[in-house]
């Protein structure tokens, strides 16, 4: 009986330090979401559809931090440096899957740095080419493509980013040939597709299909195997006769591999409700999003896949940003 008089008395009067139960308690101050892009990118945004219902869901404030610069990896290494336990970020999947491919010297591992928390939404890119009345559909522009060879030319936003690697797997795949030439943005592509400057491209729904939809360019495909409900009526890949080939883009929310796994998963396990909620598929997509499964594991599978993919492309076309 002393000795359980002696263990309670000391438990209240340890349980009564202050910091202890702030230890035990998470989070314990506000979260930080870093996003690798400036505002107004798809990550910024997503980034803050989520904080509001996350602060709710957690009792703490989250902030958004924006630390822009070399495609989303300034951001992802802040996040992967991170050590304050209470930052994560918005990361898009060139920064998770290819980045470590096209850089000597990525200032982070991917594999070792981060730890998954949630696959936010995906989207498929649209394969969309010059409006010319004698081409119609996927199967005339690659016939046409193949006859061409390197005398077509095809635009991308920048050397490494999913619209050049896209159609470099495209390439592959259909056994075309047309010339990389990148520019600084996605208006810019499709002014070059409206010009003639170039023949194809690879964008993502919300940029290319207004112009598709008033007539201006084709689109002749979505980048996934199946079907897409964000353009329902263009064919898939799998349509046009391409089993294997599918790309897509995504965001997911990562946090530093030193955060404590019991976090992770508060904040995974969170998260998933959130995104997967009625009201947050609707809104991501009206801005273009599709959320299939949000889970650890769907991410975990689809950072692997791209990562299989984007480095077989890579290796073999030998690019490199730096």
């Amino acid at each position: 009986m002393k000795h359980i008089f002696l263990a309670s008395i000391f438990s209240f009067v340890f349980l009564n330090i202050p910091g202890v139960h702030a230890a035990e308690q998470w989070p314990s101050r506000a979260i930080k979401i870093m996003v690798g892009f400036s505002a107004g990118s798809s990550p910024d945004v997503q980034a803050r559809m989520l904080a509001e219902p996350l602060s709710k869901a957690l009792g703490q404030s989250v902030i958004v931090e924006n630390k822009p610069g070399a495609g989303g990896n300034i951001g992802a290494d802040a996040v992967a440096k991170a050590e304050d336990g209470h930052t994560i970020g918005v990361i898009g999947n060139g920064p998770l899957t290819s980045s470590k491919f096209l850089y000597s010297k990525l200032p982070y591992d991917p594999v070792k740095e981060f730890a998954p928390i949630a696959l936010i939404g995906s989207a498929p890119m649209v394969w969309v080419i010059e409006s010319r009345a004698d081409i119609q559909n996927a199967a005339q522009f690659i016939a046409y493509a193949k006859e061409r060879g390197s005398q077509l030319a095809f635009g991308s936003v920048g050397a490494g980013s999913a619209t050049h690697l896209g159609v470099e797997l495209l390439k592959i795949s259909f056994g075309i040939n047309p010339i990389h030439v990148p520019y600084s943005g996605g208006p810019a592509v499709l002014n070059a597709l409206l010009g003639g400057q170039i023949q194809m491209a690879m964008l993502p729904t919300s940029t290319a299909l207004p112009l598709a939809q008033a007539g201006k360019i084709k689109a002749i495909a979505v980048t996934s195997h199946k079907p897409s409900a964000l353009a329902p009526t263009i064919p898939s890949m799998e349509e046009i006769g391409e089993n294997k080939f599918s790309i897509e883009v995504w965001n997911a929310v990562m946090a530093p591999s030193s955060m404590p796994v019991a976090h992770q998963k508060i904040l995974s396990e969170t998260l998933q409700k959130i995104i997967e909620s009625r009201d947050m598929r609707q809104k991501l997509f009206l801005q273009g999003w599709r959320v299939d499964d949000a889970s650890v594991k769907s991410l975990s599978v689809r950072i692997q896949a791209d990562t299989t993919s984007y480095e077989n492309v890579i290796r073999k076309n030998n690019i490199k940003i730096d």
